[in-house]
C-alpha cells in the first residue's frame, strides 16, 4: 500500500527514546492509515551560544517579515492565549537558554483549514499533552508559498525551568502524526478521489516523491522487478508506479531491459531533489518578475564565477529554519540571478531595490594575489610589503594600514594552518598558497559574498545630491550595461543624471559629450554630509564636527544614517558628533565607544575599548 505516512524501525536509531515523548511517539500515528490527511513537520535544534546572540531577535525579525500573511501584509506572532504576542518579552525570556526549537508546520491541505492559528494551538496543547509539560511558544502563519504553514519558536525549556529535551522518536515522527491526527479531525479523512489525484500529480513531477520512496523501497541492488505485484498492491498502484517509472526513463534516470524490469540509477534520489530545489528557484524567480521577462541564471559561488552588479529584486531564507539568505538579482546584464549568501550575512543589511555587486569566494582575494607575489623564497616580510606600498601611495590609503589588513588575512590564514608565521612579520607561503586560500574561503562562506554599492534605488538616485553609484558610472567605472531588463533603466537613469548634474553646474554638455567637475564625487558627498549633518545638530543640539582626512575621531555610535553617499555611522563625543563611513562591522557595536581614521572614501575602525576619551 502506498501508505500516507511511513513508520521507519526506531529502535535503530541511537539517543531515539532519550527524552520526553518517546512513550506518546510510540502510539500517536496508531490511528492513522493511507486516508488520513497528511502533513509535514521540519525541525531544527539551535544551540543559542553557538548561533550568536542575535540568533533568536534574526529569526524573529524574518517569520515577521512583510508580505506573508494572506493579505500580504507582515507577519504577527501569536501564542497560546493571545492573538498579539510580545516578540521582545519571548527573546528576553529565551536569552539564557541552552537551546531553541524552531518548527515548520505544513499540512498537506492548510489551504482548506479555515484558522491555522487554532490548528497550531490544538496541535501545541497534543504536544504538552505528550511531553508532559508546559511549553514556552510563539509561532506566525506565512501564505506566501504554494503551501501556507506556520512556524513555531519553541522555548528549550520546560516548565519547571530544566532544560526541555525531546525524544527524537517524538520530533521525527510523534509530533506530525498528531498533526496529521488533528488535521483528518478537521476535514475529515481524504476521499478516494483525493488521493488518487494527489499520487496521479507525483506521476510526472521532476521532484523527489512518495512513488520514488515506494520505488526504492521495491528495489533491489538497483533492480526492480514489476513482473509480479507485491502483496497487498493494487492495480491502480502498480498503474502508477508503472507511469512513474516511464517518467523516470524519459528523464535517464530508469531504463526496462525486458517487461517489467527496471534498472534505475543509484543517483535517483539526489537528482531528483536537486531538480526540485531547482524548480522551486525558479518559481521564486518567476514570482519578483511577474510583470517583466528576465532570462533566468543560478550564480554559482564554488567556481571563480565573475561578479554580477544589480538591484535587490527579492530575498529570502533558502531554508526558513536555517536562517540562509539569498537574494535574487536584477542585473546590469538584463539577467536575474538566483544568488546563494554566504552565512553570517544579514538579509536586513539587504534593503530591496538596493544596488550590489555579489563575488565568489572562488575568486582569489587581491590580497592573497598580493602576498603571492610579494613572497621570496616562499616566505612573504611585512618590511618589504611596507617598501613597496610606501613607494606607491595611492589618494585615502595609508601603507601601514595597508599592509596590516594584509597581516590580518595572513592570521586568519594561519589559523586555518594554510601559512605560518615564522618570525615578527614573517610569514612562510606555501606554493600553491592561492588555491588553498581560494578554498578556504569557499568552505568557511559557503555561498556568495555581497558589497552594497547603493542603499538607494536607481530611480532616486538620478535627482538627488549626493555621490551616487550613477556618478561612478559616469567616471568610467561602469559595469557592461545592457540594453534589456534593468540595464535599460540603468541607461535611462544615467541620462537623468548626467542632465541633472548640468542643472546644478557640476557638469557641462559640449557637443553631446558630458564633461563632470574636477572632484565631482567629493563635491557632492561634502554637500550632502553638509546638509545632513546641519539637519542633525538642529535636531540634537549637537555641534557638528567635520572629518579631517587621516585624523582620528572618537565617540559613542549612536545610529547610522542612509544617505546617496552611502551609510555613516554617527559619533557622539558628548558636545558634538561627526559623521564617519559605516561597515556592517561595527553594527553590533550601536552605543559603545568606537574610534576610526578616515582616509578618502575608505575609513579603519578601531573595535577595542578607548580610554581616557575627551570630550
Amino acid at each position: 500500500m502506498l501508505g500516507p505516512l511511513s513508520r521507519p524501525s526506531q529502535a535503530r536509531r541511537p539517543g531515539a527514546r532519550l527524552g520526553r515523548g518517546h512513550v506518546a511517539a510510540k502510539f500517536a500515528g496508531q490511528k492513522l492509515g493511507e486516508r488520513s490527511r497528511r502533513a509535514i513537520i521540519k525541525t531544527r535544534l539551535v544551540v543559542l551560544h553557538r548561533a550568536g546572540p542575535q540568533s533568536i531577535a534574526t529569526h524573529l525579525r524574518y517569520i515577521q517579515r512583510e508580505g506573508v500573511t494572506r493579505e500580504g501584509g507582515r507577519g504577527e506572532l501569536y501564542g497560546a492565549d493571545t492573538d498579539h504576542a510580545d516578540g521582545r518579552s519571548f527573546e528576553q525570556r529565551s536569552r539564557n537558554d541552552r537551546h531553541q526549537f524552531r518548527f515548520i508546520v505544513s499540512p498537506e491541505d492548510a489551504v482548506d483549514l479555515s484558522d491555522l492559528k487554532g490548528f497550531t494551538r490544538d496541535l501545541m496543547h497534543e504536544v504538552e499533552r505528550d511531553l508532559g509539560t508546559q511549553l514556552d511558544w510563539v509561532a506566525a502563519d506565512h501564505w506566501d508559498t504554494d503551501n501556507p504553514h506556520t512556524h513555531i519558536v519553541l522555548r528549550g525549556r520546560d516548565s519547571a525551568g530544566h532544560d526541555l529535551i525531546i525524544a527524537g522518536d517524538y520530533i521525527a515522527h510523534g509530533m506530525r502524526h498528531r498533526a496529521a491526527a488533528i488535521a483528518t479531525e478537521w476535514l475529515g479523512p481524504r476521499t478516494e478521489l483525493e488521493i488518487r489525484r494527489s499520487l496521479a500529480r507525483e506521476v510526472e513531477q521532476e521532484r523527489w516523491t512518495s512513488l520514488d520512496r515506494k520505488l526504492q523501497q521495491q528495489m533491489s541492488d538497483g533492480l526492480l522487478d514489476l513482473r509480479q505485484p507485491t502483496t497487498g498492491e493494487t492495480l491502480r498502484e502498480r498503474v502508477l508506479l508503472t507511469g512513474r517509472l516511464d517518467k523516470l526513463r524519459r528523464m535517464g534516470l530508469a531504463r526496462e531491459t525486458t517487461p517489467g524490469l527496471w534498472i534505475v540509477s543509484p543517483q535517483i534520489e539526489p537528482t531528483l531533489r536537486t531538480l526540485g530545489e531547482r524548480g522551486d528557484i525558479i518559481r521564486k524567480m518567476q514570482r519578483a518578475f511577474t510583470r517583466a521577462h528576465r532570462d533566468y541564471s543560478i550564480f554559482d559561488a564554488t567556481s571563480a564565477a565573475p561578479p554580477i552588479t544589480g538591484r535587490v529584486a527579492a530575498k529570502g531564507l533558502i531554508n526558513e529554519l536555517q536562517d540562509r539568505g539569498y537574494i535574487i538579482v536584477d542585473g546590469v546584464d538584463g539577467r536575474a540571478h538566483y544568488v546563494v549568501l554566504a552565512s553570517k550575512i544579514d538579509l536586513t543589511s539587504l534593503p530591496t531595490g538596493a544596488i550590489v555587486t555579489v563575488r565568489s569566494p572562488a575568486e582569489p582575494r587581491s590580497a592573497d594575489r598580493t602576498i603571492a607575489a610579494l613572497a621570496q623564497d616562499g616566505h612573504y616580510h611585512t618590511s618589504g610589503h611596507l617598501e613597496v606600498a610606501q613607494a606607491d601611495v595611492k589618494q585615502g590609503r595609508n601603507p601601514a594600514d595597508f599592509v596590516q589588513a594584509h597581516v590580518r588575512r595572513l592570521e586568519a590564514l594561519r589559523r586555518a594552518g594554510i601559512v605560518e608565521r615564522v618570525a615578527e612579520g614573517v610569514w612562510r607561503i606555501p606554493p600553491d598558497f592561492i588555491e588553498r586560500a581560494q578554498s578556504y574561503d569557499v568552505g568557511r562562506a559557503r555561498g556568495a559574498t555581497v558589497d552594497v554599492r547603493s542603499y538607494l534605488p536607481i530611480d532616486q538616485q538620478a535627482r538627488v545630491i549626493g555621490a551616487t553609484w550613477l556618478d561612478r558610472q559616469l567616471l568610467g567605472r561602469t559595469e557592461s550595461v545592457a540594453v534589456t531588463g534593468f540595464g535599460a533603466n540603468v541607461r535611462e537613469a544615467l541620462e537623468q543624471r548626467e542632465r541633472f548634474l548640468v542643472e546644478q553646474g557640476l557638469a557641462e554638455n559640449r557637443g553631446g559629450q558630458i564633461i563632470v567637475a574636477r572632484n565631482l564625487l567629493a563635491t557632492l558627498r561634502t554637500r550632502e554630509l553638509d546638509a545632513t549633518a546641519s539637519k542633525i545638530a538642529a535636531e540634537t543640539g549637537l555641534e557638528h564636527r567635520p572629518v579631517a582626512d587621516g585624523s582620528p575621531v572618537s565617540g559613542i555610535y549612536r545610529r547610522a544614517v542612509t544617505l546617496a553617499s552611502g551609510r555613516f555611522a554617527m559619533l557622539e563625543d558628548g558636545l558634538g558628533f561627526s559623521l564617519v563611513p559605516w561597515r556592517p562591522v561595527i553594527e553590533q557595536r550601536l552605543g559603545a565607544s568606537l574610534r576610526a581614521i578616515v582616509r578618502g572614501e575608505g575609513v579603519s575602525w578601531d573595535l577595542g575599548r578607548q580610554r581616557g576619551m575627551s570630550l
